[in-house]
């Protein structure tokens, strides 16, 4: 008996899911139709409708696979098997972001992309949001470690320095994750850290 495609054993859900992911991903949300994806899962149109009410539910929970996939699984284990203490994992972020950039296959930010090309008001706009929220929370969580003061405005401007470096490698910048890598290290070691007080002079007594 001949193997059923691994795609047509899978439950419409997943295989809708799987090719949104695929699609969305490269080409982003907008530029892809309802068409398009049940043609790439080879579902039927009720299998979506069935399991999603419209297709900003169906991109929506692509981005909830786009954290398990690359934020969790490959960015967050990334920066951990390259680096042990929480600075030097901070700047780990950027090498694996080399190595990203210079990928033919790469594909930008979905996160970001999701949010520019959705409306501030819509439940997209805010998902992507949400889920660039998390990113910044690792951020911050490294930060803490590290005990850098202000860990949330520290985690602000090191994400500030990733995202831009995700837009300058959109632009064609295959060294934007190098250069954004030094402009990083000089942040960190300028950042005060919790516990180490500077020192006041005290005025002299001359009495």
């Amino acid at each position: 008996m001949a193997r059923l495609d691994n795609r047509i054993a899978t439950r419409p859900r997943e295989r809708l899911v799987d090719a949104a992911y695929e699609l969305f991903s490269i080409n982003g949300v907008n530029q892809i139709g309802i068409d398009t994806i049940l043609s790439q899962s080879r579902c039927a149109k009720a299998s979506l409708y069935g399991n999603f009410d419209s297709k900003v539910d169906l991109a929506i929970a692509f981005l909830d696979r786009r954290e398990e996939v690359w934020t969790r699984g490959w960015l967050e284990t990334e920066i951990k098997q390259r680096a042990t203490s929480p600075e030097a994992r901070l700047l780990a972020i950027f090498d694996v972001f080399d190595g990203w950039f210079r990928k033919k296959s790469f594909e930008g930010c979905s996160f970001i992309n999701v949010l520019l090309e959705s409306n501030a008001k819509s439940p997209l706009h805010r998902t992507a949001a949400i889920h660039l929220a998390k990113i910044r929370a690792i951020i911050r969580d490294l930060a803490e470690e590290a005990k850098l003061r202000e860990p949330e405005k520290f985690a602000q401007a090191w994400h500030m320095l990733m995202k831009g470096s995700i837009v300058s490698a959109c632009e064609g910048n295959k060294n934007a994750a190098r250069e954004a890598k030094r402009a990083a290290q000089l942040v960190l070691e300028g950042w005060g850290r919790a516990g180490k007080l500077r020192l006041r002079r005290q005025p002299l007594n001359l009495r």
